[in-house]
């Protein structure tokens, strides 16, 4: 190669090194062993190579006949590079010396590239530790669509779209790397065993994997609220609700998917979908631990609620889903969208599995102010004929409740529980929204200064957005007329319960949503039945040119019911839920193909 030192020795491996030893090289030809790229694609994948740099080993790499330029036909029209039949006869090269340097003591920081992932994906493939898996799978990252081959013992990676294929993965370049290679996961259940196998049981959740909302931070693991200005956030400590979750032996399998900066279920890396139909998004913002949960991916997962996040991802993905009493649930080290309304609680797939995990994350922490001690008096075997159940009669008849609502509480009559209607006042409740859009403007501000709000993927009327902007005219009397209507519905509300043990209501009822998140009442949602839809369901608003998937015949799917308890009454409430699931007996079917 002109201008290249040599080594002078006609040794073979010295000739090699002749073509291939300069600094960048043959992480040059790394990159386009998947296939050929750009010139930018090759910067972004090697951003530590000055443009100089990079462009004088690609004209050594095209002098040696390893690469070579090809444009490309309209309507791309531009120049890639690729190699050719000799560079790719490298690839045997490259992946020895990934498998040798993969053992190095040494790991300098920085993140992998895409191609460079997928290549230490193939060459780290222990055929052991795959345990006979076979399939064909497809990853992606950002823009980039890898195909992934399990068989005869091997692992093969290529760059392309796998139609048909038997899993699709989509995540960040940076979170892949950490559930492959991080070891924390595996560590962990080898923790787990071993403590188990030796006498040391931590308790019902040892060793279980569970996974947790991506506004919930992990230690060196990126959490990036799945709003593109946090996508390459990586926390420096765990959550509280995390460490709780260690100390309970529980193992953290996944961070899970949720609607940018916790509204419904789209994120930067595209829509997260119901496992009981595909057509149709989880609902959010508890979008991933909805769906992971209900597809069993996870044993249990930690969702988020503000407005609607737990119950709407629980009622779509028919799963359990806890919403805990303000301040029970420390969210030290959890994203904060409202400082007076956020709170933490478990998605499940049965009662009881949610009250023990409730247990292990129960208390205060001295993170969050809000959080207090708190008692959790919950006995599965504990009678509830006599309980007193309240139900607000009107909302039993107008959508969106259902049939199986209404045959909720015959049920609940069968079991020997006291139904007694109540009322609430006839005030405009979504009058107190306003506390909402201020709280999470504010604590967005820097992204409204900074000009990011247009990095959001979603940037219609009804997103995060437009919503932010526009609190910035809400006045001071706004918020604290608002603040002083929240006063007199949790007055109500105390007044309720001091009639009735435990109320009933529609899961999606716009003004139970609205008025027990404000007060921040206990809530547990339940699967009860099914129903049948002819069209997806959609948190957002409608949109003419986009019209929503039409099914006919109708689709079965998941429907469930809302149990509200008084202030740390969450207990109360499961013992109760517990009945209910074992009367209803629909708890145990699963979505097809989960």
């Amino acid at each position: 190669m002109t201008g290249l030192r040599s080594y002078s020795d006609p040794c073979g491996i010295a000739r090699a090194l002749d073509q291939v030893g300069e600094r960048w090289a043959l992480l040059v030809v790394r990159e386009l062993l998947l296939g050929p790229k750009r010139f930018t694609d090759l910067r972004a994948g090697l951003p530590n190579a000055s443009p100089n740099v990079l462009s004088q080993r690609l004209r050594e790499l095209e002098d040696s006949g390893a690469i070579q330029r090809r444009q490309l036909p309209p309507p791309a029209g531009s120049t890639v590079y690729e190699l050719t039949a000799w560079g790719r006869e490298l690839q045997p090269v490259i992946d020895a010396l990934a498998r040798w340097g993969s053992r190095s003591p040494q790991l300098p920081p920085g993140d992998l590239s895409p191609d460079a992932l997928m290549i230490a994906l193939q060459t780290t493939f222990d055929p052991a530790a795959a345990m006979g898996l076979t399939g064909r799978f497809e990853i992606r990252i950002d823009d980039d669509r890898f195909s992934v081959q399990v068989a005869r013992q091997r692992l093969t990676v290529g760059r392309a779209h796998v139609e048909g294929a038997d899993a699709t993965i989509t995540a960040s370049a940076a979170a892949l790397r950490q559930v492959i290679f991080g070891g924390r996961s595996l560590a962990r259940a080898k923790q787990a065993d071993a403590e188990i196998s030796a006498g040391k049981y931590r308790g019902p959740l040892h060793g279980i994997p569970y996974g947790v909302k991506d506004l919930l931070d992990t230690k060196d693991i990126p959490t990036t609220y799945g709003a593109e200005p946090f996508r390459n956030r990586v926390p420096a400590a765990d959550s509280a609700v995390v460490r709780r979750l260690d100390d309970a032996g529980a193992v953290l399998l996944a961070k899970l998917s949720l609607g940018a900066l916790a509204l419904n279920d789209i994120w930067f890396g595209g829509q997260t979908m119901n496992p009981w139909l595909l057509e149709e998004g989880a609902s959010g913002s508890s979008a991933g631990p909805g769906a992971a949960t209900a597809a069993a991916l996870v044993a249990f997962s930690i969702g988020s609620e503000t407005g609607g996040s737990i119950v709407s991802p629980a009622m779509r993905c028919g799963v359990t889903g806890l919403r805990p009493t303000f301040g029970r649930v420390p969210r030290t080290g959890a994203m904060t969208l409202c400082w007076s309304l956020d709170k933490l609680g478990p998605m499940t797939r049965s009662v009881e599995d949610a009250m023990l995990v409730l247990q292990a994350i129960t208390g205060p922490d001295a993170g969050d102010a809000s959080s207090v001690p708190s008692r959790l008096d919950f006995d599965a075997s504990a009678p509830v004929a006599g309980l007193k159940i309240g139900y607000i009669a009107p909302w039993m008849k107008e959508n969106p409740a259902t049939d199986v609502d209404r045959a909720a509480i015959e049920t609940m009559k069968k079991l020997m529980m006291e139904l007694k209607e109540v009322t609430l006042p006839d005030w405009p409740y979504s009058s107190l929204m306003p506390v909402l859009f201020a709280e999470g403007a504010a604590s967005f501000e820097q992204l409204a200064l900074d000009n990011q709000l247009g990095s959001l993927k979603v940037q219609v009327k009804d997103a995060w957005p437009n919503l932010f902007r526009q609190a910035r005219f809400l006045s001071a009397v706004d918020f604290v007329q608002a603040d002083r209507l929240r006063r007199k519905v949790a007055l109500e509300m105390a007044r309720i319960f001091r009639e009735v043990d435990v109320l009933i209501v529609p899961s999606l009822r716009d003004e139970q949503l609205t008025i027990t998140n404000f007060t921040g009442h206990p809530s547990l949602t339940l699967r009860a039945g099914f129903v049948e839809v002819s069209e997806a369901r959609s948190d957002w608003a409608p949109d003419p040119a986009n019209p929503l998937p039409k099914f006919n015949p109708p689709r079965r799917v998941p429907h469930g019911i809302t149990l509200l308890g008084g202030l740390f009454d969450d207990g109360l409430i499961g013992q109760v839920g517990l009945a209910l699931e074992q009367a209803f007996g629909v708890v145990g079917e699963r979505p097809a193909g989960f």
